[in-house]
């Protein structure tokens, strides 16, 4: 039992080796059939939810988001406990930031990505992932608040001031520590006199130059 016992993890090491090998190669197909194999021979080894994540890594090597989100939530549900679980959610962030395409279309990619960002940077702090999540939600940020602008812009050109004036003030309010904060505001002032409300116009220019 013994001689088994150590044929089967000496196999289970062998499989690991080889997808480690062929994360090298680009063969993420091979990469992951290998780390699935080294679960099912050793399910209650700690070198199982390693494969598990890195099965993970090695399909987002290769741009695989859907593949490596759907492992990595299949690894937060068997592993909860595991002492990765800051990578864990650093590379669910990643796939989700890597994932988008047109921001115009579909937010919903970058909305998943802030949210994981944010609970890392909650969740774990002192973690290494903790720096690049702040550095990520800024640029974030700085997407939303374009897009916003972009559609204020567009109701402008319309004509249609208070859906822009809206638009306008979601930028100032949610997204006021990017650089469309000016923009916003100057574009507030002219909307407010062009309407004829002077009060208003004022108040955002005192604002703007302050």
């Amino acid at each position: 039992n013994e001689i088994e016992g150590d044929n089967l993890e000496q196999q289970m090491i062998e499989s690991y080796k080889s997808a480690m090998a062929a994360i090298d190669t680009g063969d993420v197909m091979f990469a992951t059939k290998k780390f699935k194999e080294v679960e099912l021979l050793y399910p209650q080894s700690d070198w199982a939810p390693k494969a598990s994540l890195m099965a993970s890594y090695a399909y987002w090597t290769q741009q695989f988001h859907r593949d490596s989100i759907n492992e990595l939530k299949r690894f937060l549900n068997l592993y909860p406990k595991n002492k990765h679980l800051d990578y864990a959610y650093y590379l669910l962030a990643i796939n989700y930031y890597d994932s988008i395409i047109d921001e115009k279309k579909d937010l919903r990619p970058l909305e998943e990505a802030k949210n994981y960002f944010i609970l890392l940077k909650n969740k774990y702090p002192e973690s290494d992932y903790a720096m690049d999540a702040k550095y990520k939600l800024e640029l974030i940020e700085d997407i939303l608040a374009a897009k916003e602008m972009y559609i204020a812009r567009h109701y402008i050109k319309k004509e249609k001031w208070i859906a822009a004036i809206n638009r306008l003030k979601f930028v100032i309010t949610e997204h006021d520590t990017t650089i469309y904060v000016e923009e916003a505001l100057h574009r507030l002032v002219e909307i407010y006199y062009i309407i004829g409300l002077e009060a208003e116009a004022k108040k955002y220019a005192n604002t703007l130059g302050y």
